[in-house]
């Protein structure tokens, strides 16, 4: 799973999703693809894809406001292993996103 793989599942679905780094900074991919680290105040010294690999647990969350979502979720912790299944493109032959009547 790589950032562009987070990127397009904040895009796809509108949604933010949250994970630690291992300096104890948070980033958050928002919805429009954009990594964000809010502590960060000058150049960082290390490689965000880098920190991507280690990080183990993420928070994914709606970007929609209250108002315009009607039954609004609450934020879902999700392992590593769900955030690759969720942003990972699947592709196979035979896969179809809509049921055969």
């Amino acid at each position: 799973m790589k950032l562009a793989d987070l990127r397009r599942v904040t895009t796809k679905t509108r949604a933010r999703i949250r994970f630690q780094l291992a300096n104890g900074m948070e980033c958050i991919v928002n919805e429009h693809g954009i990594a964000e680290i809010p502590e960060l105040k000058s150049i960082p010294d290390f490689n965000l894809e880098e920190q991507l690999a280690s990080v183990s647990e993420f928070m994914m969350e709606s970007a929609l406001p209250v108002e315009k979502s009607t039954a609004r979720e609450k934020p879902q912790r999700l392992s590593r292993e769900q955030m690759s299944h969720v942003a990972t493109p699947h592709t196979g032959a035979g896969h179809d996103d809509h049921e055969d009547d």
